[in-house]
């Protein structure tokens, strides 16, 4: 250890001070190299060993021994796409995708009044977009279904397509609404065949002023602040109430290997505000209709029977009247619906596995689930695997979204599957 006398005696060093400008300068490159956003992707989790076959019997999954379940897993990190052999002389060769929704939050609902518990640099477009690019990329979905997507063309269709995939979109309704519903997938997985846009002010004309009523039921969901200025018009009045802008898209695609299969994706945002809650299942009706009928001219075109997967934000918590339509169509014969039942039968992939997560969208104001992807049932598509969500306490998600580790105030959710030959 040196003395104080050493000390005194020791040179001093010519050091040339840099300016406080170059010091200024320094600090922010430092800075910016430590991005305001470093996302916290989770892993997909597989369910294979969740004996989906006797949980929902009457569902039409279809189950295969656990001793071909853990066989397949060994396969599982060879292709995050599809999952096949040219040995024939192994027991499994099917199709495996990955299909993630996720609402990511448009750029021009990002106010930080609206936001008062995000951090300020959290909110800025350039950290945003570029955080969720990262977790689109660490995802590795061969389909994303994406809603209030803004800055389409100016920034998401270059950006996926330089990560290899290719994408459709359909803009919202009316003149001030910028942000949208959009699938992205890979070319070289999957082939689109035919699309169809679903515009849910089509309701103004084909529904009747004496079949919509205000509903009873009141049913709390998320006020996003999202066009939450009160129309001011009158709500009695269905052709004001029903006219809401909001949209879906549901689009056909081939799968050429390693066998050919079709499968119909479709992705919506339905209306957010719960004092509308018959607005929104007349939507979930008309969403419905529509995916019916489109399975029917896919089916009938091509003379084959698609799988059927609808992802998107609902804005509707689990057991609600909208969630109890959607998979009202899937109910066993000695369930009793006191609705009409949906034309289209279909289960929730996170609730026939691991059961419903505790929330997908998390504020101040509502923290819950309103996210889903929707399998319908057959005997040859089944969800292998799931993506995690967090616990309520974890780190990451403690003060609400969007904060560091999460640039949108809902969380994505995602599913692999397997198909086997018709």
């Amino acid at each position: 250890m040196f003395s104080s006398t050493t000390l005194h005696h020791l040179p001093r060093p010519n050091l040339l001070l840099p300016s406080s400008r170059v010091c200024r300068k320094v600090i922010s490159r430092r800075m910016s190299t430590n991005p305001a956003i470093e996302p916290k992707v989770r892993k997909f989790e597989s369910v294979e060993g969740v004996d989906i076959g006797s949980r929902n019997k009457s569902d039409g999954f279809f189950a295969i021994p656990l001793y071909l379940s853990k066989l397949v897993a060994l396969y599982n990190c060879i292709s995050l796409s599809r999952i096949g052999t040219s040995n024939e002389n192994f027991v499994f060769s099917g199709i495996r995708f990955r299909l993630v929704s996720y609402n990511i939050l448009a750029q021009v609902y990002v106010k930080s009044a609206l936001l008062p518990h995000s951090p300020p640099a959290c909110l800025k477009w350039k950290a945003r977009s570029h955080a969720i690019l990262s977790v689109l990329k660490n995802l590795q979905a061969d389909f994303f279904c994406l809603q209030e997507v803004d800055e389409y063309d100016s920034f998401y269709r270059n950006n996926m397509d330089s990560l290899g995939y290719s994408g459709i979109y359909i803009q919202r309704t009316g003149q001030r609404k910028r942000d949208g519903c959009a699938i992205f997938y890979k070319p070289s997985c999957a082939e689109l065949v035919t699309k169809e846009r679903i515009e849910y002010n089509d309701l103004v004309d084909s529904i009747k002023a004496d079949s919509v009523s205000c509903s009873e039921q009141k049913i709390e969901t998320s006020n996003e602040g999202k066009d939450s200025r009160k129309d001011s018009r009158d709500l009695n009045d269905p052709l004001v109430r029903l006219k809401r802008d909001c949209v879906g898209i549901m689009a056909a695609f081939r799968i050429n290997k390693p066998f050919q299969h079709i499968v119909i994706v479709a992705n919506t945002h339905l209306y957010w505000d719960p004092e509308l809650a018959d607005v929104k299942l007349a939507q979930a009706k008309y969403l419905l209709s529509r995916l019916a009928q489109f399975k029917t001219l896919i089916s009938d075109e091509f003379e084959c029977t698609p799988s059927l997967l609808l992802a998107g934000d609902f804005n509707s918590i689990p057991g609600d009247m909208v969630y109890s339509y959607l998979v009202s169509g899937n109910a066993k014969p000695t369930e009793t619906i006191e609705e009409e039942e949906a034309p289209v039968p279909l289960s929730s992939v996170y609730e026939v596995t691991r059961g419903e997560p505790k929330f997908t969208n998390c504020t101040p104001g509502f923290t819950n689930t309103l996210d889903y992807i929707f399998i319908s049932p057959s005997d040859f598509i089944k969800p292998v695997s799931i993506l995690q969500l967090p616990e309520p306490d974890s780190p990451d998600v403690v003060g609400f979204l969007p904060n560091h580790h999460h640039p949108s105030d809902h969380l994505p959710i995602g599913a692999e599957f397997e198909i086997r030959r018709e």
